[in-house]
């Protein structure tokens, strides 16, 4: 791995300061509107990511015209742009007394109540949709004793400062290199357990359908789900306007006696999660990160036959 260059890295902290003043100082639909152009300048800037991103799209919905994708396309870019001040507005906008102002939870679901009235442990499942950091951020203000599993980001200021951010209310974030060692304890004390689970696994993940695609998709929190008899929320926090303003719910709660009957629970359980994620993603596929390549590691012959007979198992 090439050296970083710690003059680089910290000018780009120094940048991210910068900004994150800029957006104090101004009105929330000003600095939505900055943002909205900036991405914009990077959807027309970046063919590379915006060839990518139409591709996944056509292949997800070939029955779209060209005229729709590339408008979902550009909403993506103006997606990722709006996530960095979220994140950077959180801390302010996101309090135990502000927070109805901004969140919206969507009827309530029971997953909620149970844990906001019981020490009960939970596996969380979310993916790069919406304002995926601002739901772990808000769980945390409402109480919820939660650790989120993350890859540190390479800039280590920059990593340093959103740890700060995303810690200060009392979430806990795990690297994934060597988080397994401490998930034990960790479930065992009756906290939940957050995975961001719609990234490519590589070769040992498990292929499941995607958009109609086989996809290399973790498997960890199925396997965790079953050694510790827990069950699976897949959770969402989809933008309803461009002035901070989320609803956030949960998709579909996947229980242990749904799996007690299957002859590979673990495909299963992967599939049922994943198919939740692409019920959210096609709410509001332009908050989606289309730019990721989803669907970077092919299936093996031999293993997209044995997880298809598994799933119609």
């Amino acid at each position: 791995m090439r050296a970083r260059n710690k003059l680089h890295d910290y000018l780009a902290y120094l940048a991210l300061r910068l900004v994150a003043m800029v957006i104090y100082m101004a009105p929330s639909l000003v600095v939505y509107r900055l943002a909205g152009w900036v991405g914009d300048l990077w959807y027309r800037l970046d063919g590379r990511h915006r060839d990518r991103a139409g591709q996944h799209m056509r292949e997800s919905f070939p029955d779209w015209p060209e005229e729709k994708i590339q408008s979902v396309i550009a909403g993506s870019f103006r997606n990722l742009v709006y996530l960095v001040i979220e994140i950077l507005l959180t801390t302010r906008l996101i309090t135990c007394i502000r927070w109805r102002k901004y969140i919206v939870f969507n009827r309530t679901p029971e997953m909620f109540r149970r844990l906001l009235g019981h020490d009960s442990a939970m596996i969380f499942i979310s993916g790069h949709f919406g304002g995926w950091e601002v739901l772990g951020y808000a769980m945390a203000t409402l109480g919820f004793k939660g650790y989120a599993l993350a890859r540190p980001l390479d800039n280590p200021y920059l990593n340093k400062h959103l740890m700060g951010i995303r810690e200060k209310t009392g979430l806990r974030i795990l690297d994934k290199a060597g988080a397994t060692q401490y998930l034990e304890g960790i479930l065992n004390e009756g906290n939940y357990v957050g995975f961001i689970a719609d990234q490519d696994a590589g070769p040992r993940g498990v292929f499941v359908d995607f958009f109609g695609r086989s996809a290399s998709t973790y498997k960890a929190p199925a396997i965790m789900a079953i050694a510790h008899n827990l069950p699976i929320a897949i959770s969402y926090a989809r933008r309803v306007n461009e002035q901070f303003r989320f609803e956030a719910g949960v998709q579909r709660t996947i229980y242990p006696n749904e799996w007690a009957d299957k002859k590979d629970p673990v495909t299963w359980i992967t599939q049922q999660y994943t198919t939740a994620l692409e019920n959210v993603i096609r709410s509001a596929p332009e908050q989606y990160l289309w730019i990721y390549r989803r669907w970077k590691t092919p299936p093996r012959k031999k293993i997209a036959k044995k997880d298809d007979a598994a799933l119609r198992s």
